[in-house]
């Protein structure tokens, strides 16, 4: 837990700086590193470095006040007009190493890169900007990479429409209209009428870094509350528009994270959640604890919000509130870290200053409102049903011996419900693959959903009264395609479809199931172009999460569409820690259980090269966040296994994780390096703490956001410090890094191209693919 330049002087910038330091500061004939991508590449280049205080003003830098600082990490790239080839040994940046230990109930670890932590710091700046130096002077000298930049952008140019969804009498939906940085929101009186914008997100900054991160629609559909977020961060600021005139009210809500909206009846004002003011200097670093809930009234300064709920003794619980359809309960979820269990809270809102209650006060279960009826809420729960069921709570008889299951556990893994038309909606997960079925409001099946094929399924919501609903289907062969489904005759009718330049038929889906360490069967999905040899020569790119009770599900991407275009098989595990088959599959991937989910994703590995379809060296792995964490810790567990390694934003550092913003909600995964117990398990897998001096790695290409704030960058440039360091061999290991990004959500349309492109391209050059 995602821009072009705003103005022309952090191009000149660059520029100058990059002929200034090949003059006097490097060796002759090497070749001039590309650091820009300064608004486009993950994270930094002399703009970061302008902006971090190492340069104070261009005539620093050209006085050589800051030619010591960054001398200490030139990098020597030798000169080539012929590419370079996959093989070459690179030269790397000094990391310094300082003398830090630290005692962990009895054993001292070593972190000599702990300065990195510092993102702000001038050493660390240096740094970064030497990296990228390094990294795109690499990409550069690739030939292909400009083709795939080009062939991903010719793909991505396509309409893409959201799920249409309406509030009062105005239907809404986002819409790209195919190279959009980010998409736009619409409204239209009926599906008829000609659409209007309503807020369209590239318009708020030159660059595409200021993305939409929440929406709130009022039940009268006259006001929209909107989130914003900047540079990927996810702190967000809220604002409130008039949906008729299309003009800001004078509503704005600051510190901001983790949070919604969700509006009174009356349409007069909505909850939410925020923490206190943060130190500006580190508020992209410090943790965030004690969440408050509030309630805001519109046209009132926020200093004036009224303060809901709050819990002095308890730092950690956040507060996530939410407005039942008929205006009478703000039922509150009540959660802790990332752990799936929950308590729920309720307000009644028909009774003036009436106390919050306690409907569920005990973390043992996961509970998820659906809706209510009455004094009756519905929640989608996992209490004695791991795979999910559904049941209903009086709120005037709460005793959970008056509990009634309305909707019983089933073989598949329940996903959600939602209540349209009077009728229960439930999205079903069989073996990654959706399935809808129909209810009556007493649980009694009605009808399933027939959907397009296997894929995945977004959508189904609305009111009680609604006789329509919408849904999109998808799967890795199929862009997203929206449909209308009639809740009364349950026929569904395409509603838009998108247009790509590609024929779906040339490509072929199959799942299988293979064994883990253990014995557990487990399913991979594998797509990739029709009548490929299985003689164990594909280049294969195999990727994967497990964790946090995440699904992966079929999907459509023009990046994973480009990659089968070049002959490659793309690979998707569904690894424990996951939610594809419940609490139990997740719970069979998480803290002193965590080893299964990297024995999964070796044995993944293992069963594609013996059936023929790779081999080691043609075998790339990747994955984002905790699946970064999935790639590093592979990586380092058998280096002989993979031709290439690409981890994303991963969380490298398991003793120190909790110390960074919302790292310390992660501790219900991953179990706390404060807890003797879970210290041995943390260390025994931590990626920067099993790096082996002398080990040929795979060739590995890290990328990370310098506005990362829930897996701040610190975790890839220790990492990629400690791999450059430990590295033997010819493989280049190295670390891009995106400026004015974050991990990853809202990130612009150009700047998700040209990582998808140099992804690629460094795969053609590591796997010695043939163009």
């Amino acid at each position: 837990m995602n821009k072009l330049i705003i103005r022309l002087l952090p191009f000149i910038i660059p520029f100058l700086t990059t002929i200034i330091v090949c003059k006097y500061l490097l060796a002759p004939n090497i070749a001039v590193a590309r650091t820009t991508n300064v608004d486009n590449a993950s994270r930094n280049s002399t703009e970061y470095l302008f902006r971090h205080n190492l340069f104070h003003s261009p005539d620093d830098f050209l006085k050589g006040n800051t030619l010591s600082e960054l001398g200490r990490y030139y990098v020597k790239v030798p000169f080539r007009r012929r590419p370079m080839s996959s093989n070459q040994s690179l030269t790397y940046p000094v990391s310094r190493k300082v003398n830090q230990v630290d005692n962990y109930h009895g054993t001292e670890v070593a972190d000599p890169y702990r300065w990195l932590e510092d993102p702000d710091s001038k050493e660390t700046a240096a740094w970064v900007e030497a990296q990228n130096q390094l990294t795109f002077g690499y990409l550069n000298q690739i030939p292909y990479r400009e083709k795939l930049k080009q062939r991903l952008t010719k793909l991505w140019d396509y309409e893409k429409y959201g799920i249409p969804f309406k509030e009062g009498s105005n239907y809404f939906y986002f819409k790209n209209d195919g190279l959009q940085n980010q998409s736009v929101l619409y409204t239209q009186k009926s599906l008829d009428t000609e659409a209007n914008v309503l807020l369209d997100p590239n318009k708020l900054s030159a660059d595409g870094t200021v993305a939409l991160s929440g929406l709130s629609i009022s039940d009268n559909g006259k006001f929209l509350a909107y989130g914003l977020s900047t540079s990927g961060s996810d702190w967000q600021e809220w604002k409130v528009r008039d949906i008729e005139t299309g003009k800001d009210l004078d509503d704005n809500l600051k510190w901001i994270k983790f949070s919604g909206a969700s509006w009174t009846n009356d349409n007069k004002g909505f909850f939410y959640s925020r923490y206190d003011e943060p130190n500006q200097k580190t508020k992209l670093e410090d943790v965030n604890y004690y969440q408050k809930l509030y309630y805001h009234r519109l046209g009132t300064p926020q200093s004036e919000d009224t303060l809901i709920y709050e819990r002095r003794d308890q730092k950690e619980w956040g507060f996530s509130g939410k407005v039942t359809e008929d205006g009478r309960y703000l039922v509150i979820s009540v959660w802790l870290g990332t752990d799936s269990r929950n308590l729920v809270f309720y307000k009644d809102l028909t009774q003036p200053d009436s106390n919050v209650i306690e409907l569920i006060n005990k973390f043992e279960s996961d509970f998820s409102l659906v809706d209510s009826d009455g004094r009756v809420l519905y929640f989608r729960t996992d209490l004695e049903a791991p795979r999910g069921r559904v049941i209903a709570i009086d709120t005037k008889e709460p005793a959970r011996a008056n509990w009634r299951e309305v909707i019983a556990q089933t073989p598949e893994t329940l996903e959600s419900v939602n209540i349209v038309n009077n009728l229960f909606v439930a999205d079903y997960l069989k073996d990654a693959r959706s399935q809808i079925k129909i209810f009556d409001i007493n649980g009694k099946f009605v009808r399933d959903v027939e959907l397009p094929g296997i894929g995945s399924v977004g959508g189904f919501g609305g009111k009680r009264t609604d006789t329509e609903t919408f849904y999109s289907f998808t799967s890795f062969t199929a862009p997203g395609t929206i449909y209308r489904y009639d809740m009364i005759t349950g026929k569904s009718k395409v509603f838009r479809q998108p247009q790509v330049d590609f024929k779906p038929d040339d490509y072929e889906v199959k799942q299988v199931f293979y064994t883990s360490k253990d014995g557990t069967r487990v399913p991979m999905f594998i797509t990739h172009k029709k009548g490929i040899k299985l003689d164990g020569n594909n280049p294969t790119y195999l990727y994967a999460y497990g964790g946090f009770n995440v699904s992966l599900t079929p999907s459509f991407s023009v990046s994973n569409l480009v990659w089968m275009e070049m002959g490659g098989v793309y690979a998707m595990p569904s690894l424990r820690g996951g939610g594809e088959y419940g609490e139990d599959w997740h719970q069979a991937g998480m803290k002193q259980n965590k080893q299964n989910v990297f024995d999964d994703f070796i044995a993944a590995a293992e069963w594609l090269i013996a059936n023929k379809y790779t081999k080691s060296t043609k075998l790339a792995i990747g994955g984002g966040s905790n699946g970064g964490l999935l790639v590093g810790t592979c990586m380092t567990q058998r280096p002989d296994l993979f031709g290439a390694a690409l981890p994303a934003v991963g969380v490298m550092d398991m003793l120190r994780f909790h110390k960074f913003t919302i790292g310390w909600a992660w501790t219900a995964e991953y179990g706390s390096p404060d807890n003797p117990e879970d210290f041995k398990t943390l260390y025994a897998y931590s990626p920067l703490h099993n790096l082996k001096p002398g080990t040929a790695y795979p060739a590995t290409l890290i990328t990370t956001a310098d506005h990362d704030d829930r897996v701040v960058p610190a975790h890839s440039f220790k990492f990629a410090a400690a791999l450059q360091a430990a590295h033997k061999g010819s493989a280049p290991v190295l670390i891009r890094i995106e400026t004015k990004a974050g991990h990853g959500a809202g990130k612009p349309t150009t700047k998700i191209i040209e990582e998808a492109a140099d992804k690629w391209a460094f795969l053609t050059r590591v796997l010695d693919m043939k163009m």
